[in-house]
């Protein structure tokens, strides 16, 4: 149990440290008028983002088709 949880806090810690970087990346790029190369970063943010919401889906999937055979 306090594998888990020192796990969990470790994804969240990482997590609030990549999302603090892409909204600094997101700004300094708007403010030098290249709006697509502003677009670009801002899609690849976007993907980025949704990889660890699909892993977690997963395994939540795993988890429950796993537990609903036993």
């Amino acid at each position: 149990m306090f594998g888990n949880l020192l796990l969990a806090l470790f994804f969240f810690c990482i997590t609030s440290v990549s999302q603090a970087q892409c909204a600094m990346c997101r700004a300094a790029l708007e403010g030098e008028g290249n709006k697509a190369t502003a677009e670009a970063v801002n899609d690849g943010i976007v993907y980025l983002m949704i990889i660890p919401y699909v892993l977690v889906g997963v395994i939540i999937w795993f988890i429950y088709k796993t537990g609903k055979k036993n």
